[in-house]
């Protein structure tokens, strides 16, 4: 009776009728705790519902290897959890500890559901409460996935589609190429050059230099138009095909005196055809060979960011996924975007889920990208720090004003316009940062400069995802 009359009292049960009451305390067990007792424990089911009779509880959360203090019970009436009554999946979201010697009221969710049945709206409410959110940010979760891979997808794409269609115009290429060298042979023959002439003409040929990239353009230019004009003087035809082939390749006029003397004034112009069309056809060749050699190293990467052909809990060098995601993002990177890498080379690997850490660099450098609208620098630093591992990803954007960074990491806020972030992308690196590897995300902020800083411990005991 004692018990009853003090729950009665209870702001919480005002105008409940008294044998509903009654029937929800005899279900019910009063509990006396002391300081330092755990009352319930985050993340296991919540099939009781509390509610504080007298004395002070703590409610707190377990992140990663840090416990923070979400909350405190002060007064008889405050309640948690209960969540299995509208929700069969549902858990306790923080722990309960006592902070002081006091009593608890523990409700089973059976009799809550029994209370709440006698206000169906109220059930109905709350049922619809728990599983539209549930499946809110499930929808959401989902669709900025999808939104994501769109974007990353169109990024490689662009990526692939540059050396791919490189290598293309030099293989149509190639082909002409080639059949200039077939032709300049058969004119070779036709004018009775010899073994020795030709091998000759092969070991002058053997003396181009491929890759004028590294000479001074200037000198290139002054080398074409000097060949242009020896050619002119003894009758060779295609100066204008001629001369540039042998410019790029460091053959100049004294060297054409050599081929005459080698081959003979007769046989002088399928020699040089020949020369032309056999460096043309290396270059084209070198030309396919790199932009293959792109395309190995995007799918390298793609690999590499994806963790496609890696288990998902591993070693890793925090550089590498970083790396991987500004090639993945390489199409977000514009020319107005300067990226500047500060990675130091003693920094420890790590024990990490490489691919959702790899989904938060993503998060962070979009992020930054898009605090500098285009046009800025972007800076990735890298340091060890004890047993962590410290990223910092650092813009030159407009900051974030003390109101907005107050509520980053909280899920559902954001600052982009419609359309064009939901809110989970902070929440959601915090979460695998913290929660995941037990590490620590903060942000500094002021005009012209964010800085935001993770920290990952090198060992861990992996969380089963």
């Amino acid at each position: 009776m004692l018990i009853h009359d003090e729950v009665r009292a209870l702001e919480l049960f005002e105008g409940l009728p008294d044998p509903t009451l009654r029937s929800l305390v005899d279900a019910s067990v009063e509990l006396a705790f002391a300081a330092g007792d755990v009352l319930w424990v985050e993340r296991e089911p919540a099939i009781h519902w509390w509610v504080l009779l007298d004395g002070r509880l703590e409610v707190v959360r377990h992140v990663g290897r840090e416990r923070a203090v979400m909350g405190e019970f002060t007064r008889p009436g405050q309640w948690g959890g209960g969540w299995a009554a509208f929700d069969p999946h549902g858990v306790y979201l923080v722990t309960g500890i006592a902070t002081t010697s006091g009593r608890i009221l523990r409700v089973p969710v059976a009799a809550l559901r029994s209370l709440v049945a006698d206000v169906p709206v109220i059930h109905h409410y709350l049922d619809g409460l728990f599983h539209t959110g549930r499946e809110i940010e499930s929808s959401t979760r989902q669709r900025e996935a999808l939104v994501a891979l769109g974007s990353l997808s169109a990024g490689l794409a662009h990526e692939l589609n540059n050396p791919a269609s490189a290598a293309v115009r030099a293989v149509d290429a190639l082909d002409g190429a080639i059949a200039d060298v077939r032709s300049a042979l058969r004119e070779l023959a036709g004018q009775g050059i010899t073994p020795d002439q030709f091998t000759a003409l092969d070991v002058l040929l053997a003396e181009a230099e491929p890759g004028s990239d590294a000479r001074d353009p200037i000198d290139v230019a002054d080398t074409e138009e000097a060949l242009s004009d020896w050619m002119s003087r003894h009758d060779v035809d295609r100066d204008w095909l001629l001369a540039p082939a042998l410019a790029e390749n460091a053959l100049d006029a004294a060297w054409c005196e050599r081929v005459v003397a080698a081959v003979g004034p007769a046989a002088l112009q399928p020699a040089l055809d020949w020369v032309s069309s056999t460096l043309r056809s290396s270059g084209l060749l070198a030309e396919v060979r790199t932009s293959t050699q792109r395309v190995s190293e995007l799918v390298d990467s793609v690999k590499s960011y994806s963790q496609m052909d890696r288990g998902s809990f591993q070693r890793i060098d925090v550089t590498d996924g970083l790396e991987s995601t500004l090639v993945v993002l390489a199409q977000r990177l514009h020319p107005g975007v300067e990226v500047i890498r500060a990675f130091d080379p003693e920094a420890p690997d790590i024990e990490a889920f490489a691919g959702e850490l790899n989904q938060v660099w993503t998060s962070l450098i979009e992020n930054a990208i898009d605090a500098m609208d285009g046009r800025g620098v972007l800076t990735i630093d890298v340091t060890a720090d004890g047993d962590q591992v410290v990223v910092t990803i650092s813009d030159s954007g407009s900051g974030m004003p003390p109101e907005v960074l107050e509520h980053a990491f909280d899920t559902f806020f954001t600052t982009k316009e419609l359309g064009k972030g939901s809110g989970l992308g902070l929440s959601l690196v915090r979460r695998v940062v913290v929660e995941r590897h037990g590490g620590d995300i903060s942000i500094t902020s002021e005009p012209g400069r964010t800085d935001v800083r993770v920290s990952l411990p090198t060992m861990q005991a992996p969380e089963t995802p």
